[in-house]
């Protein structure tokens, strides 16, 4: 990027209006899928199985992408993921039984969190790092994460417009809620169409024939491990599992809680943008870990407390800090690292964070199946917190290269 290449460049832009479009029906499914699910017959154990392969599916086409990104062009990578979200879509609409469903959510881009763990977002990361450079590659990663979080907390409260249709025209809720994914499916060709149109400025040149982290492997192992870390806790409060809890717990239904989560998403979203003011001040680590540390501590006092209230309260001050990690995450990663060795590091470190809490989510789902006390955000959290301590241990003292 040159000093007369405006900001954010066309390329970029089309990047954060195609996150904007996925964050709307992530979110949308991430809350209508485990009340679709239980109204198909699962049980929570079954539902907590397809979270699980929704995310180690993610981690398994990520790692075929980080093992082949400096091969291949960015802009075929996020059509196909593009066409495989199309296909995930058709499935989980069209598809009734546990098994054939499963097998959808470990081949597709379903994502059951608030944020996005798919295939897409290593892929974004690189792309967007190569059309900014220093402060303002942290505040186009805040506003690729703005996007995607609050189009994501409508998607959250549009959740309950199926079970108001639903009564409303008199049909069956389930049906309602399997248009969901139908929306999903549609968005899908509509992100094609913005990824198709990218240029050249989010490619490195010609394609590399050499080891992905040839220079850079030991550093990005490490952050690796301690983000596999993060997710692990993650995977035990994804928002899908979230859903759950409150209406075991609380008695929540989905329109109930997608409402939660829409003001959860907006304050998660808005924070990020302070992320890159925060960085220019305390550096790029310690505004990850004095933002994520008290987000940790309000997770475990949301499983622990007794009434809806506060359990709400302090998941929506959790909300408020939980995201403002990322911004600085993505753009420490991308500024400790060559620029031909973005994507694969984008990539690498988003592996062991799909594969971790790819784990975690089953065990949420038998420990809800047993007592629906809060002992996954419990878990979570605690989880999150050593990932916290560990990481400002260790990387405080290693600035960013660029």
């Amino acid at each position: 990027m040159t000093a007369s290449t405006p900001f954010p460049s066309p390329d970029a832009r089309r990047i954060l209006v195609a996150r904007t479009l996925r964050g709307f029906v992530d979110g949308l499914v991430s809350v209508l899928l485990p009340d679709y699910l239980m109204r198909l017959g699962f049980t929570a154990i079954e539902v907590g199985a397809i979270v699980t392969g929704t995310l180690l599916g993610s981690a398994a086409v990520t790692m075929a992408v980080g093992v082949g990104a400096h091969r291949w062009s960015r802009r075929h990578v996020l059509l196909v993921a593009s066409a495989l979200m199309l296909a995930t879509g058709i499935g989980f609409a069209g598809l009734t039984t546990f098994w054939p469903l499963l097998v959808v959510a470990v081949v597709g881009t379903l994502n059951p969190s608030a944020g996005d763990v798919s295939v897409f977002l290593p892929t974004e990361q690189a792309a967007l790092a190569q059309t900014a450079e220093g402060q303002q590659r942290t505040t186009l990663f805040a506003w690729h994460g703005v996007g995607g979080n609050l189009a994501g907390a409508l998607g959250a409260l549009a959740s309950g417009v199926p079970a108001l249709a639903a009564r409303a025209g008199g049909f069956d809720v389930l049906a309602a809620e399997r248009a969901g994914f139908v929306v999903y499916a549609l968005v899908a060709v509509a992100t094609a169409g913005l990824y198709r149109g990218l240029g050249r400025s989010i490619e490195t040149g010609a394609a590399s024939v050499g080891a992905p982290l040839a220079r850079s492997r030991r550093l990005v192992i490490e952050l690796s491990a301690l983000f596999s870390l993060d997710s692990f806790g993650g995977g035990f409060a994804v928002q899908a599992l979230l859903v759950l809890w409150l209406s075991e717990r609380f008695g929540f239904p989905v329109g109930v809680a997608g409402a939660v989560f829409f003001a959860a998403g907006v304050l998660s979203a808005f924070s990020q943008l302070l992320s890159a003011r925060l960085a220019a001040r305390i550096g790029l680590v310690r505004t990850m870990v004095w933002t994520h540390l008290p987000a940790n501590v309000f997770l475990v006092a949301a499983g622990l407390v007794p009434s809806a209230p506060l359990a709400v309260g302090f998941l929506l001050a959790r909300a408020a800090l939980s995201q403002m990690d990322v911004p600085a995450r993505q753009a420490y990663v991308m500024s400790v690292v060559r620029p031909e060795e973005r994507a694969a590091a984008a990539s690498v470190t988003n592996v062991p964070r799909s594969l971790a809490s790819a784990a975690s989510p089953a065990l949420a789902g038998a420990l809800l199946q047993h007592s629906s006390f809060g002992w996954p955000l419990v878990a979570g959290g605690a989880l999150k917190i050593a990932y916290d301590l560990l990481l400002l241990a260790g990387f405080r003292h290693r600035p960013p290269r660029v």
